[in-house]
């Protein structure tokens, strides 16, 4: 953002000054994104930041989730507007180690962002000033973290890898200085993001955006991302699982710009004409009347049982847990177990038909049952 030219250099010296009077000199780049008073005065980022840039040939749209573990929500939140994840590591000796034990937020971040569908990965290994910019630490992060990410879901294309800097703007947006990281030859960090390519979109698809938020101003107006179709300017469309009728009467992108249509991937603001607004909430989704989406109250889910918690440690008939589907949360029960797939230090899978338990690190058929009925589609149809 700072080196692209977003920010006026007037409030750039209002954040180090802010920063100073706070006594944390070297925190004022945060506060760019990090812009609530409970996340300066915390000193880590608490709800989602919202940012958006332009290079010569993308626009873009950042989303600058949590990390701590006390916010894994927003964190989901913002995972789930998103196409391509930015897993920042720290190369400091110690850091990077404690984000990847056990109970770490590097790997429970890079597991959720696969699970809510991001399809590309990029591991910014940052503050490689404070290791003179090592070859041998930057390549002992990444033959560390590779397989735990391959075994995550991502494969070895799909994950990209870059060294930087970040207060001093190292190999970010131009090449390293000289006689700085000489060993690295790749790409800068928006070199790489401007040459990813993104999975195959369907713009004539059925119309699907989930609901992130909502707000009257002073008619209603939805906050989404279109995941599959597009979006114009008079659309006549249904909210499920409500059934409820609404109309567009005007679009916004990213950037808050007035347009007549949005296609698949792009953030917008729906401005929305709709007889009662409590029949639109978080997790509904807009579709159109004439091919809504499907609502059930109960499904069959294929399950990857990761790490249970130590207080609940298997997953029986009855088991409760909350759900995230795109914008969608809530608490949700594991009505039966109709299959389990366990694999053995060996690599042999052992299926068992209706087990009693499954055990963490077991793939799972189960039947879910939420609350109240939801709008969900069938993999088959949109994956």
């Amino acid at each position: 953002m700072l080196l692209n030219g977003v920010i006026d250099p007037r409030t750039v010296e209002k954040f180090k000054q802010e920063a100073k009077d706070k006594g944390r000199d070297s925190w004022w780049l945060a506060y760019v994104m990090d812009v609530s008073d409970e996340e300066k005065s915390k000193g880590k980022t608490v709800e989602v930041g919202r940012a958006q840039f332009d290079t010569p040939s993308k626009k873009y749209t950042i989303f600058d989730a949590p990390g701590h573990k006390n916010y894994v929500p927003n964190m989901i939140m913002g995972a789930a507007l998103a196409d391509v994840a930015g897993l920042v590591i720290s190369a400091r000796k110690g850091e990077f180690e404690a984000g990847f034990e056990k109970d770490g937020q590097t790997r429970e971040h890079a597991q959720l962002a696969k699970s809510l569908g991001v399809q590309k990965l990029v591991v910014i290994v940052n503050k490689m000033d404070d290791c003179k910019w090592s070859k041998n630490r930057f390549q002992e992060i990444k033959t560390g973290l590779t397989p735990f990410l391959n075994a995550t879901g991502y494969a070895d294309k799909d994950i990209l890898w870059v060294p930087i800097a970040g207060l001093p703007g190292h190999n970010i947006k131009d090449e390293l200085p000289k006689g700085v990281g000489s060993w690295y030859k790749g790409q800068t960090l928006m070199e790489i993001l401007d040459s990813i390519e993104l999975e195959e979109r369907f713009p004539d698809g059925p119309l699907r955006i989930p609901v992130l938020d909502k707000m009257k101003d002073p008619a209603l107006v939805c906050h989404g991302k279109v995941e599959n179709g597009s979006i114009r300017l008079g659309d006549k469309l249904t909210v499920a699982p409500s059934g409820v009728p609404a109309q567009v009467l005007s679009l916004l992108d990213g950037r808050g710009e007035e347009v007549e249509w949005a296609g698949p991937g792009e953030n917008v603001q729906i401005k929305i004409n709709v007889a009662d607004d409590e029949q639109i909430q978080r997790g509904f989704v807009l579709c159109p009347r004439d091919n809504m989406m499907p609502v059930t109250d109960v499904f069959e889910a294929e399950i990857d049982i990761l790490e249970l918690l130590e207080y609940k440690p298997i997953v029986t008939k009855g088991y409760t847990c909350i759900m995230h589907i795109h914008t969608f949360a809530d608490e949700v029960v594991i009505k039966d177990i109709v299959r389990s797939y366990e694999t053995n230090d060996r690599g042999e899978v052992t299926e068992k038909h209706k087990p009693q338990f499954a055990r963490s690190q077991t793939r799972i058929i189960a039947r879910v049952a939420p609350k109240t009925p939801i709008a969900l589609e069938k993999f088959e149809t949109i994956q």
